[in-house]
C-alpha cells in the first residue's frame, strides 16, 4: 500500500516528471533526481549507480528518509513513493553478512528462471541445463526447499519445458521484466522466515540471471548461481556475465556442490535420495569452454 511521506519530511513540491532527491551515503551527499512515483527499488538502483564502487555488497542496508518534523532520519515508510523533493540515505546495518557461502535448507530458496520451450533451439546446451535443473528441483523437493519459478512472456515464449517438473513449486509467475525480483516474488519471500540464500539457475545468464542476481544482493541476500544449469545463446555473453557476477561476491558453483552442501553429512536423513540424484555423471557439454 502507498504510504505518504511524513508531514514536513524535508520535502517541498517539485514539478515535471522527475523529483530532485539528495542521496546520502557515509560522508557523501549527491543531488540527483528520480521519476515521480519512484519507490524503494528505484532508490536502491540510484544509490548503486551513484555509490556502487563504495557499497559493500555483503552488508545489509536500510534506506532512511529525513523527516523535518522529527529533525532526524526515519526508516523509509512501507510503500513510500517519491512525490516531493526529499533527502534519503543508505545506512549499513551493524551485522556483517557471512561471505563463506554456506547453505542450509532452512534458509535457502531455489529460483528457476525462464526455462521455456521457445528457448530450446536458441540456448546453447539447453538440453543439458534442463537435465541439471530437473535434478535441482528434485533435490529441493527431497529437502523441503521452496522453489520460485518465472516464465518470461509465456504468451510468446511458451511455458516451462515439460521435462521440468514444477510439482510443489511455491510460485510460478509470468513476467515481462527481465529480473525475477517482482513484487509477487518479494511477497512470497517475505512469507518464508529466515531466508538468507538464493540458489539461482536458468536463462539467459547475461540478462535475466544477471539482473536477478544483482537485485537480490542489493537486498542483502546471498546468491549462488548454478553454472551447469545456466546458459545463454552466446558463450561469450555467458562467460563475461559469470565473471562479472563472481567479482561482485556472488557464488558461482555447480549443482552437485549445491546438493551435497545442503545435506552436509552422510547421516542426513535425505542423503540417500540426494546421492541417487547425483550418481549419474554430469552432462558432457561445452559449458566449461571459455567462448
Amino acid at each position: 500500500a502507498e504510504a505518504d511521506a511524513p508531514s514536513g519530511g524535508g520535502c517541498s513540491p517539485a514539478g515535471g516528471g522527475s523529483v530532485p532527491v539528495l542521496f546520502c551515503f557515509s560522508v557523501f551527499a549527491r543531488p540527483s533526481s528520480v521519476p515521480r512515483g519512484a519507490g524503494y527499488e528505484l532508490l536502491i538502483q540510484k544509490f548503486l549507480s551513484l555509490y556502487g564502487d563504495q557499497i559493500d555488497v555483503h552488508r545489509k542496508f536500510v534506506v532512511q528518509l529525513f523527516a523535518e518534523e522529527w529533525s532526524q532520519y526515519i526508516d523509509l515508510p512501507k510503500g513510500f513513493l517519491v512525490s516531493e523533493r526529499c533527502k534519503v540515505r543508505l545506512v549499513p546495518r551493524q551485522i556483517q553478512m557471512t561471505t563463506l557461502g554456506n547453505l542450509t535448507p532452512s534458509s535457502t530458496v531455489f529460483f528457476c528462471c525462464d526455462m521455456q520451450e521457445r528457448f530450446r533451439p536458441a540456448i546453447k546446451y539447453f538440453g543439458d541445463i534442463i537435465s541439471v535443473g530437473q535434478r535441482l528441483l528434485q533435490g529441493a523437493r527431497h529437502l523441503g526447499i521452496p522453489v520460485i519459478v518465472t516464465e518470461q512472456y509465456p504468451k510468446g515464449l511458451g511455458s516451462t519445458v515439460q521435462e521440468i517438473d514444477l510439482t510443489g513449486a511455491k510460485l510460478v509467475l509470468p513476467k515481462t521484466k527481465f529480473s525475477m525480483v517482482l513484487p509477487e516474488v518479494e511477497a512470497s519471500l517475505a512469507e518464508i522466515p529466515g531466508v538468507r540464500s538464493i540458489v539461482l539457475f536458468g536463462v539467459e545468464t547475461h540478462v535475466c540471471i544477471q539482473q536477478t542476481a544483482l537485485e537480490l544482493i542489493g537486498r542483502g541476500l546471498e546468491v549462488h548461481i548454478v553454472a551447469d544449469a545456466t546458459s545463454s545463446r552466446s558463450m561469450m555473453d555467458r562467460m563475461f556475465a559469470l565473471e562479472r557476477l563472481a567479482r561482485t561476491g556472488i557464488v558461482v558453483t555447480t549443482s552437485e556442490a549445491i546438493l551435497l552442501q545442503l545435506v552436509a553429512d552422510k547421516e542426513h536423513p535425505k542423503f540417500k535420495e540426494i546421492q541417487n540424484l547425483i550418481k549419474a555423471s554430469a552432462p558432457e557439454s561445452g559449458l566449461l569452454s571459455k567462448v
